[in-house]
């Protein structure tokens, strides 16, 4: 839901340092990798220690990278199947390593077996939510649906959350409260979008077997 407004917002906002780079002779899938290394750096240095705040400061630096790389190979008009493939697989990197980074918080000093339990879901489903797209989309479904929770729900809800969560260190009372809170909401949504694209998926395929010429063609 988020990425149909705020990706059209952002790609305005971010195009003028996109051809910054471009004229700095940087290519897209330089700035691809050194973001998907800035968001895992922030992610498994910071979260691990409970220090929310400034991981999350140093993943929102980076996770704009995800905007960047695109809007510059469109500049430059080299938008490609490996870039797409390279941008869509180090995504899966960067998210798992948020959620392992707070999962890792909750196993260690955090003391919470049931919220590393929530997180490694919430890490796992992520990765399931994109991967039923991905494979419908590869044995020639539409999906069309995009569900209620999708990556940039997650990362959005999760980070803020995170963030706000982090200032409990600098004297700001009961606000800790938060990140279980969304950890809860990302979990139950990812569930809920999981099954969405399921049930489509499934829809579709029956409508795609049931088309005239369909039996002709598997028999063959």
């Amino acid at each position: 839901m988020l990425n149909k407004y705020a990706r059209a917002f952002f790609t305005r906002v971010l195009t003028p340092f996109a051809a910054f780079l471009i004229r700095r002779g940087v290519s897209p899938d330089a700035v691809t990798f050194i973001g998907t290394a800035g968001v895992v750096a922030g992610a498994l240095v910071f979260f691990p220690r409970g220090e929310f705040f400034w991981g999350t400061i140093v993943i929102t630096l980076f996770v704009f990278s995800d905007l960047i790389d695109g809007n510059m190979a469109r500049q430059l008009g080299r938008s490609s199947r490996w870039g797409a493939f390279l941008d869509s697989t180090l995504d899966r990197v960067a998210d798992s390593a948020i959620f392992g980074g707070l999962a890792l918080w909750y196993a260690g000093s955090g003391a919470d077996n049931i919220l590393c339990a929530v997180s490694i879901f919430c890490l796992a489903s992520g990765q399931v939510v994109s991967y039923t797209k991905a494979r419908g989309e590869a044995i020639g479904l539409p999906v069309a649906v995009n569900g209620l929770v999708e990556r940039a729900e997650r990362l959005v809800i999760s980070l803020v959350a995170a963030g706000l969560a982090g200032l409990h260190k600098f004297g700001v009372p009961g606000i800790d409260v938060l990140l279980p809170i969304a950890l809860w909401i990302v979990a139950v949504g990812s569930l809920v979008t999981l099954v969405q694209r399921v049930v489509t998926v499934r829809r579709e395929a029956a409508e795609a077997d049931a088309a005239p010429g369909q039996e002709s063609e598997t028999a063959q």
